[in-house]
């Protein structure tokens, strides 16, 4: 029997599309609980704290640990991130060397290793900055 579902989210991949195709697509990810972790807005500007830049950080590193990212506009906002992801070729589980958050390993280069390895990344970061890792 499959676990009821903790929160309500709405499915907005489409069925049997492969993510791992070349091509751009946008990102948006938001902070657990829509918290405003990042930093905060002053007059028209976003004032990144030290999470906020880890968080670009983490962004910025992707495509050191996958070569068939490239990155386009990328903005960080008080709960959450948007940014254009280009994925430029298929390399199929082509080794690459460690990953943000976990040991090396083949990767399959698609959208969704590509965004969990960036919120892995940032997630222990800030756990190390706020000192709750294991909470």
């Amino acid at each position: 029997m499959p676990s009821p579902r903790l929160y309500n989210r709405k499915e907005i991949r489409l069925k049997g599309y492969d993510y791992s195709l070349p091509g751009e697509y946008f990102v948006t990810i938001c902070t657990k609980g829509r918290e405003h972790l990042f930093g905060k807005i002053l007059g028209d500007g976003m004032v990144l704290n030290s999470i906020g830049k880890t968080a670009a950080d983490c962004w910025n590193e992707l495509p050191a640990h996958y070569p068939n990212v490239e990155l386009d506009e990328f903005v960080v906002m008080p709960n959450h991130i948007h940014g254009i992801i280009r994925i430029t070729d298929n390399p199929v589980d082509k080794p690459v060397g460690v990953r943000h958050a976990s040991p090396l390993r083949k990767q399959r280069n698609n959208l969704g290793d590509v965004v969990g390895s960036f919120k892995s990344a940032v997630t222990n970061r800030v756990n190390k900055i706020r000192n709750t890792h294991g909470v």
